[in-house]
């Protein structure tokens, strides 16, 4: 899995502009079933892949915290909503609560989620292949095919059940 990990951003900007130029004729025919296709390929994924054995989103990237999120952590973690965001979150360039630091804080060394029951809802959608409009979350994907091998597979998967 390391070596799958190490390779994936040069994979994924190998295939960087095929992708763009892919979604793109996507987003101008809007698909009928691709919200159902992407579904079938999602869970096919998921079916092959062990999201412990890899955690990369976990040690690359930080989700975004909502207020609901904030308030659902800091109570599970008996803490005030001030103290969890000042001693956990920062807001980002785009104002947006985001973890201090990464690898996430809430992590552990088997690749576990200390908080994985209140986990932000960011995290519970990760990596938002099975949502509902994903034409309209094609630039995400596309950052995604280079943080989770499931997401870069997904894609793959898509242009060949779906040629455009």
């Amino acid at each position: 899995m390391d070596k799958i990990i190490r390779d994936l951003p040069a994979r994924a900007l190998e295939k960087s502009v095929e992708n763009k130029k892919y979604f793109k004729k996507l987003k101008s025919k809007q698909r009928k079933r691709l919200d159902l296709l992407m579904q079938e390929i999602h869970e096919a994924e998921f079916e092959n892949t062990d999201c412990l054995s890899c955690a990369n989103c976990c040690k690359t990237t930080s989700p975004i915290f909502t207020e609901k999120d904030i308030s659902r952590i800091s109570k599970f973690l008996k803490m005030k909503e001030r103290n969890f965001i000042s001693q956990y979150l920062r807001r980002d360039e785009d104002d947006f609560m985001v973890l201090q630091s990464s690898p996430c804080t809430f992590l552990d060394q088997d690749n576990s989620c200390f908080i994985y029951e209140v986990r932000p809802r960011a995290c519970s959608e990760y990596p938002h292949t099975n949502r509902k409009k994903f034409a309209q979350l094609t630039d995400l994907t596309l950052k995604n095919t280079e943080i989770c091998p499931a997401v870069y597979n997904i894609v793959e998967t898509l242009k060949e059940k779906l040629p455009l």
